[in-house]
């Protein structure tokens, strides 16, 4: 039997990519059945007597899913955060970390719309591109209009399968477009009425950007700590977490415990107050979360 990559699903097709062509198909009964939906990103097994008249057989095991947006077996995370416009959100900015380091995807953020920044935001956000680089992370500042830092995001693209995510109104779709003009993806400004961005992607497709494919999505639709425990937690924050290995007591939650290895961190400004004020918040929330039954 064939096989290929779901490359873009809707209304009720999903489209297979195998080799050089793309195959039209439907699920089977089998998956309602068996409660699993074929997402953009999973390998599958298909037959098709042509390419417009295809079924899924079997969805093969997955190395990570994301439900909203949905897909599946992603590589990396490109976080774009615009300079301005809307305004560069550290809060949001590390709950995206979050999410996407507890689903154990590589996660490299961007700073968009850099050309707009003034003299002394950008003092601001290079401080902020050098504390989250020191964390470890790879931080690309770029602009769509000049394509300052396009040229260095391209080659982390090549092989890989990567979302790409933010807030609504970042420029996703502008970056991609400077990155590779041919694609034409429809841009939209900020809503000067509202204040953010409108959404101009409405569904989940991959599409080919080198040797790479990139999901251009409509955004993460839920930013809540569903699935994640307090336990969980500071191993999405790596200073956070790597700081704790001093702690005294084992399973410190860096909270109230005496002795906390990454308080004391914090008082030495070796971890920035925003990463462990955001840690703390997250924490409350997870613990305030109401249980599922």
């Amino acid at each position: 039997m064939p096989s290929g990559k779901i490359i873009k699903a809707l209304s009720g097709f999903y489209y297979v990519l195998d080799g050089d062509k793309i195959v039209q198909c439907r699920g089977r009964g089998v998956f309602r059945k068996n409660k699993v939906t074929p997402l953009v990103g999973d390998s599958v097994v298909y037959q098709a007597e042509n390419i417009t008249d295809g079924y899924i057989l079997e969805v093969n095991e997955r190395k990570n899913e994301l439900i909203r947006p949905p897909i599946a077996n992603v590589d990396q995370a490109i976080l774009v955060f615009s300079a301005v416009e809307p305004d560069f959100s550290t809060a949001l900015l590390d709950r995206f970390l979050v999410l996407i380091e507890d689903n154990e995807i590589e996660p490299i953020i961007v700073v968009s719309k850099m050309d707009l920044a003034s003299s002394g935001s950008k003092d601001e956000l290079d401080q902020y591109i050098k504390d989250y680089e020191a964390m470890g992370y790879t931080v690309i500042a770029t602009s769509s209009v000049t394509s300052d830092g396009t040229e260095r995001l391209l080659p982390f693209l090549e092989d890989k399968i990567s979302v790409f995510a933010g807030q609504s109104g970042v420029g996703k779709s502008s970056l991609l477009n400077a990155i590779n003009p041919e694609l034409e993806l429809k841009t939209n400004d900020i809503s000067t009425h509202l204040g953010r961005g409108k959404h101009t992607t409405r569904h989940v497709e991959l599409i080919h950007i080198g040797t790479g494919l990139v999901a251009d999505t409509p955004g993460f639709s839920s930013l809540e700590f569903i699935e994640i425990e307090a336990e969980r937690l500071s191993y999405c924050f790596p200073e956070i977490h790597k700081t704790g290995e001093l702690c005294k007591f084992r399973g410190c939650l860096h909270d109230k415990e005496p002795k906390c290895a990454v308080k004391g961190a914090v008082e030495d400004g070796v971890i920035p107050d925003y990463r462990y004020h955001h840690y703390i918040q997250f924490l409350d929330e997870i613990r305030e979360r109401k249980p599922r039954y």
